[in-house]
């Protein structure tokens, strides 16, 4: 029975707020961006979109390029 009193303590008891996790924001680079662009035309090539979604993907694709190509611009 002292067991679950102990048991029933410890879950009850204050967190210390500088002991808990902390949520970490996340972490995306240009590097990321150029992975997933390689990642659609790679996809694309191999057929993993249905006709309807080419649109949307093309599209996506396209501003992630000019995005891309803009940030390497501003980086020479």
């Amino acid at each position: 029975m002292t067991e679950e009193v102990k048991n029933q303590e410890a879950a009850t008891a204050p967190v210390d707020a500088a002991a808990a996790p902390q949520p970490t924001a996340p972490d995306l680079n240009i590097t990321d961006l150029a992975a997933v662009r390689n990642i659609i035309d790679i996809a694309s090539q191999r057929g993993a979109f249905k006709a309807n979604e080419l649109e949307v993907v093309g599209k996506t694709y396209n501003k992630l390029t000019a995005f891309l190509d803009s940030v390497n611009k501003k980086e020479q």
